[in-house]
């Protein structure tokens, strides 16, 4: 089973002297395939367990996410709109409520 990786990957793995054997997605598979992605990033960045991992995880989280607007046909402007008025309306999680 493979999995979407970075564009260059490939690459460093023949810098390796082995064999990457890729594929390009169409449009469908690729929407698929980053929204796996996303999960599996936000899964790591669960599992990180010190500042720095954390970073590098939430730097994977925020190539996807910007990955998944492209793709989408989003603008960032759009999803931030969206945010400000959802938080307007249904609050954010700065009080760290947690339902019972």
């Amino acid at each position: 089973m493979g999995k979407l990786v970075r564009d260059r990957i490939s690459d460093i793995i023949e810098a390796d002297g082995r064999v990457a054997h890729t594929r390009v997605l169409d449009r469908d598979e690729y929407r698929s395939a980053l929204l796996d992605k996303l999960v599996e990033e936000a899964h790591e960045l669960r599992e990180a367990h010190n500042g720095d991992e954390r970073l590098g995880e939430l730097a994977d989280v925020h190539e996807v996410f910007t990955s998944l607007l492209a793709a989408f046909g989003i603008a960032a402007e759009e999803v931030a709109a969206a945010a400000t008025a959802k938080r307007a309306e249904r609050g954010g999680f700065d009080r760290r409520i947690w339902l019972e």
